[in-house]
């Protein structure tokens, strides 16, 4: 957490000092200036939706522009809603598919899964250390007119706080630079449960007056430490589950693991440029061939992970025969290079990008872990080459996407990828999309290869692609909104009982439906989301709770005289039928089956957020009927989720 507090002294030493730096005009002209005859107006949400700010001249919210990967464009967004009540948390997004541990930033079991955004090439694993990981897709790029500063302070559990602080300016109106960190420190409820973790990223993005060349990147720096406990002992949980009155402090809890800890570490650097060839101002209809552009990506990346303990725990992992090993972290490393070629022709109907990738990896150990170990490979390394292309068009209505791949060989990295969609529009009423993806990749490094001072957590296997297809529609409409998709998956790759990889020999085949559909009535709404999951084969390894459902009734109104304050003020109640949801495993950070506990229980939220100016404000307890309720709400066998918690924090975007 000293690094978050550092990184926010510089971001309020950078804003103060812009601001004194510059001429300052009327302040009620200022971005979300404070105009005594227009206060209801600034950073509100009119009935449609739209932000009302009033600014100077001609610069309006607009302005304010936040790119995504695919350079979708948004807006700073300062206005306060029930979509922001469920992204305030230490993801910053709805979560309603995931399963908290009790301390933030922990762990997150999955109530659904999705299989529409796959990545196209496989990855080191330790997957419960990654639920917070921002991968490339996460990073935004920026357009202000102004220094801009956006803070997210959140208590944490116990002790502790999440700070997420961001400042971006624009240096002229075609060179952006932002910088940012979140930082988590949080000692958890139960004891072993401290969870401190750190996510840096810093993105540029530059273009010449006519566009002719374009460059963006960015740099990320991200850490999570925590300590491992093992979930409580068999007669703690006994003792939690009977509500033992002498054990309301939980850190007399005893729990299996004393002394364990676990480091995953990473880091990228992201470059993505383009140089124009051939320009010219006329549409497709009027050229045949259009806007010729050749382009470079770079993506080097490391990551790493360990383990660490100060002595083997014979009786909670089984046999070990260490060889004294001096490093025994997992380490993975991806240098990708893709070269592409795009234009613009009336032939492909829009935009067609013709794309080759050289890819060089490696992933393992630098010595033998286990003196028993039958493992007699460090590595797994190699360089592949891929082949692909993107086509983007409009027809009329249509909007028609593809992305497409195939990497050729043997190789680990051999395989295919394949994506498509189709959204058609009808102006504001409705917008319905059809997804298609097939892929074909190497299952993660971990369950290829994996070592450790104990027995049974030492393999070398040569697992054959996991095959995914994914059949997606989404609707959305003023009336209702709702997503089916219809997934199979050959050769699924999953932790058994006994914590040991395996690939699944038959299909498994998955149908998840989801809807929401809010009413309102005044100052009152009631917003409703349900999830419905089937799973017809493959139901013995692949598991998820029949249905899932949020609603959330909820009260919005602007109060005091001149309306300087919003408030949103509800409950929100939660509930998913009992699965076997899997086990946590803290050496492997993954998750494995388990048949011993079923899970399922409600749970009630009460919150109160406001709104003055830029500043939102929220205030809510969680599970709060805890305490009249039996001691049944888990995260995953042997982890409590949380009782009744008491959090508050805010948002609050400077426009200098």
């Amino acid at each position: 957490m000293n690094k978050a507090l550092l990184f926010l002294s510089i971001f309020v030493f950078l804003g103060v000092q812009t601001l004194f730096s510059q001429r300052l005009g009327n302040p009620t002209k200022k971005m979300g200036g404070f105009n005594t005859a227009n206060r209801q107006q600034n950073d509100s949400v009119k009935n449609s939706g739209k932000i009302n700010v009033t600014l100077s001249g001609k610069t309006t919210y607009t302005d304010y522009k936040r790119f995504s990967h695919t350079n979708d464009t948004t807006y700073i967004d300062t206005t306060l809603s029930l979509q922001k009540e469920y992204k305030f948390n230490y993801l910053r997004k709805d979560i309603f598919e995931l399963l908290e541990f009790h301390n933030q930033g922990q762990a997150f079991n999955n109530l659904g899964y999705s299989f529409n955004t796959i990545s196209r090439l496989p990855d080191i694993g330790f997957t419960a250390k990654q639920a917070s990981y921002l991968e490339v897709e996460d990073i935004a790029y920026y357009e202000v007119p102004t220094p801009t500063t956006e803070i997210l302070y959140r208590t944490g559990l116990q002790q502790g706080q999440v700070l997420d602080a961001l400042f971006t300016l624009n240096f002229s109106k075609r060179l952006n630079v932002a910088v940012a960190y979140k930082g988590l420190r949080s000692l958890g409820a139960y004891r072993r449960a401290l969870v401190s973790n750190g996510n840096f990223r810093g993105s540029f993005q530059y273009r010449t007056k006519k566009n002719k060349y374009q460059i963006k990147g960015h740099l990320t720096s991200q850490d999570f430490f925590h300590q491992e406990s093992g979930g409580l002992t068999p007669e703690a949980l006994a003792t939690f589950i009977e509500n033992d009155p002498d054990f309301q402090n939980k850190t007399r809890f005893d729990v299996n693991l004393l002394a364990s800890e676990s480091q995953f570490d990473g880091s990228r650097t992201y470059i993505e440029q383009s140089y124009k060839l051939l320009a010219s101002k006329d549409t497709i209809h009027k050229k045949d061939f259009s806007n010729l552009k050749i382009g470079h990506i770079y993506t080097s990346e490391e990551k790493s992970y360990e383990f660490i303990q100060s002595g083997l725990t014979e009786d909670f992992f089984g046999a070990a025969n260490s060889a004294g090993p001096g490093k025994k972290r997992a380490e993975s490393k991806l240098l990708n290079n893709e070269l592409n070629l795009e234009f613009n022709s009336k032939y492909v109907l829009g935009k067609f990008k013709a794309k080759a990738n050289f890819t060089n990896y490696s992933y393992g150990y630098d010595t033998i872990l286990n003196s028993s170990s039958a493992v007699n490979k460090l590595k797994i390394e190699g360089n592949a080459i891929s082949f692909g292309a993107d086509w983007n068009a409009k027809i009329k209505n249509f909007q028609l996407n593809a992305d497409a791949s195939i990497t050729p060989g043997k190789g680990r990295l051999s395989g295919n990828y394949l994506k498509a969609e189709a959204v058609f529009k009808k102006d504001s009423i409705f917008r319905m999309k059809g997804t298609l993806l097939v892929s074909s990749k190497a299952s993660n490094f971990n369950t290829l290869l994996h070592q450790s001072e104990y027995d049974a957590y030492n393999w070398q296997n040569n697992f054959s692609n996991v095959n995914t297809r994914d059949l997606g529609f989404d609707f959305v409409s003023k009336w209702i909104n709702a997503s089916l998709n219809f997934t199979n998956l050959d050769n699924y790759t999953y932790f058994d009982e006994n914590s040991q990889p395996q690939q699944y020999a038959s299909q498994i085949t998955y149908l998840k439906v989801k809807a929401n559909k809010e009413f309102k009535l005044g100052k009152f709404a009631l917003d409703n989301t349900f999830m419905y999951q089937n799973v017809s084969s493959g139901s013995t390894v692949f598991r998820v709770p029949e249905f899932v459902s949020r609603n959330t009734l909820y009260y919005t109104d602007y109060w005091f005289k001149g309306k300087p304050l919003l408030v949103n003020i509800g409950i929100t109640f939660k509930y998913f039928t009992a699965y076997a949801a899997n086990a946590y495993n803290p050496l492997l950070a993954e998750f494995r089956l388990q048949n011993e506990q079923q899970i399922g229980f409600p749970t009630f939220d009460v919150f109160f957020n406001a709104q003055v100016r830029r500043t939102r404000l929220y205030f809510k307890v969680d599970n709060a009927t805890s305490d009249f309720t039996s001691k049944n709400y888990f995260s995953a066998p042997n982890y409590p989720y949380r009782d009744l918690t008491i959090r508050f924090g805010l948002v609050w975007n400077w426009f200098i």
